[in-house]
């Protein structure tokens, strides 16, 4: 039985560059099935929804939405256990924004014009990223890749340079009981959040706040909070250890407590050794 054809969609404002990068993953991917292509971010997100491709090409800097704003989007996307939010592929002409972070993290990059070389190159890093995503692994290592959010992070701190060093959370003002309490953001464990309210866990208390995890990857510090699932972030410095339930899904461990939290696919990457 032939393997089922990886799945793509190819977002830049520019038809000639569209047209110059389909040509060339022609070549050097022939199986590659471009689904659709966009000429913005906003036409880049809603595509993602309806098609739900394994992998996405994003212009860096395109009208609407950027693709580093669109890649936010993309990454908050609900996931299943038949799809999981894409591998992205930024395109750049710039190629400052070609940072270490590219080399190690969980996206990679092509500079315009697109040469062979460097396409069959990133070809097969993908092709790696895509055939691991299922494969079984329990390792947890400090050269994981970095996280989405914090290489997002780095590429919007490279795109506005003369933008004020992001301020992130100290403090969370969360409902115990029937008081209002301050807790020092250091001392959070996990934010895992249901349609309503998220809860906000330390090795004391338990307290609940009405922010959506969509809004806290933004305003916490992505080196020190991992996205896991779309509706879990967790205190990278907290973790105790992954492992495996029936359904072969990761399962975090948090220091101190017995309570598991969820992998989903889209997220298992940061938890194999590189």
């Amino acid at each position: 039985m032939s393997n089922p054809s990886i799945r793509a969609v190819l977002a830049d404002d520019e038809r000639l560059m569209r047209e110059q990068l389909r040509a060339r993953l022609t070549e050097v991917w022939p199986e590659l099935d471009i689904v659709a292509e966009a000429k913005n971010g906003l036409e880049a997100v809603e595509l993602v929804k309806e098609h739900r491709p394994d992998l996405v090409f994003l212009d860096i800097r395109m009208p609407g939405l950027t693709g580093v704003e669109a890649a936010r989007q993309i990454a908050q996307l609900p996931d299943d256990d038949d799809w999981g939010v894409p591998e992205i592929v930024f395109i750049t002409a710039y190629d400052q924004y070609a940072v270490e972070a590219f080399e190690q993290g969980v996206a990679d990059y092509v500079l315009k014009p697109a040469e062979r070389e460097r396409l069959q190159l990133t070809v097969a890093r993908i092709k790696k990223r895509l055939a691991q995503r299922d494969a079984p692994s329990s390792d947890f290592s400090d050269s994981a890749p970095v996280p989405l959010q914090q290489l997002l992070h780095q590429l919007s701190a490279g795109m506005n340079p003369a933008a004020a060093k992001p301020q992130y959370l100290q403090w969370i003002q969360a409902t115990v009981g029937q008081a209002i309490q301050m807790i020092p953001v250091e001392d959070v464990l996990f934010f895992i959040s249901d349609e309503k309210y998220t809860r906000v866990q330390t090795a004391k208390v338990e307290a609940l706040i009405r922010k959506p995890i969509k809004e806290l990857v933004d305003e916490l510090d992505p080196r020190v909070f991992w996205q896991i699932h779309r509706s879990t972030l967790v205190n990278a410095r907290a973790i105790d250890g992954i492992t495996r339930d029936f359904r072969g899904r990761q399962l975090v461990g948090v220091k101190g407590l017995t309570e598991k939290l969820e992998v989903s696919r889209s997220y298992t990457h940061l938890f194999k050794g590189m």
